[in-house]
């Protein structure tokens, strides 16, 4: 009996024992796990923004070639580049062609040669063109006779002699030949041939072919012994004083043009000349599907080395643009934002650490006295001329601010290199 009331306590003991570790093991996990969220929560406390302030020595400064200057209000030219190609407007080129049908006896031209209009360019020869003289003579003659016959009858009829039918008979037959006269003139006329010069003797089985425009040969489309037909011209000609410069110009700049503005554009493939347009009229859809708008201008002045299809460069030239500038190179780039380094009085934000119960700045003392302070500012580009640049800061910055002129590469490095902390 003892021994069974010692078996029972000793069983009790050890069931205690169990729990109780099981129970200290338990606030010991929950422990770890509170002390761990704990320190996430230090840790994320602990995270500091990129600084925008660096503050650099005078050494420092002087090693790298840091300059600084005054925000200026800078009167500069905005302008557009804009691609285009110069055209020869359909009223100042053409295609010379012969009235008639024939075969080419002379071509008095080539390629590249200068021509004036009514210029003889190539005679035709047809015999056909016997015909028409011949039937012009023929109708002349039938004329005269048809004239006699109505004053004869007109006589007969006023001694009451003859019937007025062949009287009316008469005078139609007289007019149906002059007006037939009448046609073979205009044809004879339209084959360069004068009318009155036509007789027996001077029938003329070639005819010329004569400019139509002035301008420049750009194409030779027959030769000597080819057959021409009436709708196969001969050759073309394009009038390159005439030039029109077409300019593709993007949406977003449409807005700035407006007719009568001037343009000064290069050649692309020689670039060294300089010329001028104006604008006379702007396109009001796009061009297929690159989103560009055609903007007309007439080429103005020298047009010396310039023909139709060649490509160019133009520059826009828009009203001036006085705003706040700073030199081009005072403007650096990051992640695709823009920025200016202004002087200021503000200071790094200073980063502690304990070491050993003690706390130690990575702020240098010796920097923090002697050294100067800049803020990194976001700006917008503007207008760019002449080595300055149009900015709009995008925070209020003091008209009389100094900025950094000279050497905004080496302070952005520096304020990338240091992770946002001064040492």
């Amino acid at each position: 009996m003892k021994f069974y009331i010692n078996k029972i306590t000793a069983t009790v003991a050890l069931t205690l024992l169990l729990f109780t570790a099981c129970n200290n093991e338990k606030g010991s996990n929950s422990e770890n796990k509170d002390a761990k969220e704990e320190a996430k929560t230090e840790e994320a406390g602990h995270e500091e923004e990129p600084t925008t302030i660096a503050t650099l020595t005078q050494e420092q400064i002087k090693a790298a070639g840091i300059k600084f200057g005054n925000l200026e209000n800078k009167e500069l030219t905005a302008t557009i580049k804009a691609n285009g190609t110069l055209r020869v407007p359909n009223n100042n080129r053409g295609n010379t062609t012969s009235l008639y049908g024939g075969v080419i006896k002379t071509l008095n031209v080539q390629i590249g040669d200068y021509v004036k209009k009514g210029q003889v360019i190539a005679t035709i020869s047809n015999p056909q063109f016997i015909q028409l003289q011949e039937e012009y003579l023929a109708v002349s003659n039938k004329i005269t006779f048809a004239d006699q016959e109505v004053q004869r009858q007109k006589e007969l009829n006023a001694g009451n002699a003859g019937a007025l039918k062949n009287l009316q008979n008469a005078t139609a037959e007289l007019n149906s030949l002059l007006t037939r006269k009448a046609s073979l003139q205009q044809q004879i006329r339209l084959m360069g041939i004068n009318p009155a010069s036509v007789s027996n003797n001077s029938l003329k089985t070639t005819l010329v072919i004569k400019s139509s425009l002035k301008g420049v040969v750009s194409n030779v489309f027959a030769k000597i012994g080819s057959y021409v037909d009436v709708s196969a011209p001969v050759l073309e000609i394009v009038d390159n004083s005439s030039l029109h410069l077409d300019l593709q110009v993007f949406e977003k700049d449409l807005p700035l043009l407006k007719v009568g503005q001037t343009i000064h554009f290069t050649l692309t493939n020689n670039p060294v000349d300089e010329y001028d347009a104006k604008v006379f009229s702007i396109g009001s859809s796009f061009e297929n599907e690159s989103k560009t708008v055609s903007v007309h201008c007439d080429v103005t002045g020298n047009k010396r080395g310039l023909i139709d299809g060649m490509n160019v460069t133009g520059i826009v030239s828009l009203n001036n643009v006085t705003a706040p500038a700073v030199p081009t190179e005072a403007i650096a780039s990051d992640n695709a934002r823009d920025y200016v380094f202004v002087v200021t009085d503000k200071k790094p934000e200073e980063h502690h650490e304990e070491e050993g119960g003690e706390e130690h700045s990575h702020e240098d003392e010796k920097t923090a006295g002697n050294g100067i302070s800049l803020e990194k500012i976001e700006v917008v580009r503007g207008v760019s001329n002449m080595g300055y640049t149009a900015v709009t800061f995008v925070q209020d910055v003091a008209k009389n601010a100094q900025v950094v002129t000279k050497g905004a590469f080496f302070v952005n490095a520096k304020l990338s290199n240091t992770g946002g902390h001064e040492h």
